[in-house]
């Protein structure tokens, strides 16, 4: 199959667009195609996209032309909406309400709906003992009278005190 554009190249890329149940195809060569993503690219950007959306139906009011930065990057909204990207987390919170719908819309919800383990793993190896088990478990030593289990639990309860002492 030749390039649609060029007509002497085969074609390699294979484009197909559906507007409305319309269908169109377009074969490109290598050369063609890259010239046609910058085209498309220079026309229609994330970034253009992103700023669309965000503004798509919504009258602006004269409070909503505020400006608005994020405290802790110095990012503006502006900035976003012009380059599609925000400049820290905490530009999330700093621009919530605005990014809220925006994130619907591009999503279909401002939640995260995504994958979580069922259960977490259980830690491998050796088990670290807190200072409140190893003294829980010293008084149950000491009721069962296993004074030896209780000896050993009041040794490892002293080393563990020492290392807490000496850490800052």
């Amino acid at each position: 199959m030749q390039c649609n554009i060029c007509t002497k190249k085969k074609a390699t890329v294979h484009l197909t667009e559906i507007i409305d149940g319309q269908v169109t195809e377009l074969h490109l060569c290598e050369e063609c195609a890259r010239e046609k993503s910058v085209q498309m690219e220079q026309q229609f950007g994330l970034a253009d996209l992103l700023a669309g959306l965000a503004d798509f139906g919504k009258q602006v009011k004269d409070v909503d032309k505020v400006k608005l930065d994020c405290p802790h990057c110095g990012v503006s909204y502006d900035d976003f909406k012009k380059f599609g990207r925000l400049g820290c987390s905490e530009c999330y919170p700093a621009f919530r309400d605005h990014l809220s719908s925006l994130l619907k819309k591009i999503h279909g919800s401002n939640l995260h709906l995504g994958k979580a383990p069922l259960e977490f793993p259980k830690p491998v190896g050796p088990q670290i003992e807190t200072l409140r088990d190893l003294k829980a478990q010293l008084q149950e030593a000491v009721q069962k009278e296993d004074f030896e289990k209780a000896a050993e639990l009041r040794d490892k309860i002293r080393l563990a005190e020492k290392k807490e002492e000496n850490q800052p």
